[in-house]
């Protein structure tokens, strides 16, 4: 038998698409929440930022990684949650906001903690509710029920839009 018939044949060599992503979470305010593992570049501890003028008051400065300047966004202040004092266990999330892989632009989140990797099935994340006009439902991309706890799955593009952020075009609450 030919190489190409018998690889054919066999079941296990056949490549089928995937239907779960990938996620990390994250705590804030005692929530838990994703972001697709393949926008997280790497993760660190907190460490003082050099301030940027005239950006909203998530925006808490930028730090230089290995020579890319990258924003650093309070994330309990983006989503007008309670803020809290940065400590050791702070945690700092490197961010590609693009999906091309050459592209540089990176964007740190401030959370309280890392949890875990998720494999999430993409038939189990529900659509985000209507939670009222106070809440900007744009930033969440679905909720996933995971070991009877909710995992609420961010949107990073949007959530972590560059180009608004260092215009200045969006404004706090």
């Amino acid at each position: 038998m030919n190489p190409m018939k018998r690889r054919l044949e066999n079941k296990d060599n056949i490549v089928t698409e995937s239907k779960s992503d990938q996620y990390l979470s994250f705590i804030m305010d005692s929530e838990e929440y994703a972001v697709g593992i393949l926008s997280v570049r790497e993760i660190r501890g907190w460490e003082k930022v050099t301030p940027i003028p005239n950006t909203p008051d998530y925006v808490k400065g930028f730090i230089n990684l290995r020579g890319i300047v990258v924003p650093i966004i309070d994330l309990r202040e983006r989503f007008n949650l309670k803020t809290v004092e940065y400590c050791e266990t702070t945690v700092v999330i490197i961010l590609n906001t693009t999906e091309e892989k050459h592209c540089k632009n990176l964007v740190g989140i401030i959370v309280d903690a890392v949890s875990e990797v998720y494999d999430i099935d993409r038939d189990t994340v529900r659509e985000s509710p209507n939670l009222g006009s106070n809440i900007d439902t744009k930033f969440i991309k679905g909720i996933v029920d995971i070991d009877n706890k909710m995992v609420i799955l961010t949107e990073v593009q949007t959530l972590l839009n560059v180009d608004e952020i260092m215009d200045n075009k969006t404004v706090t609450q």
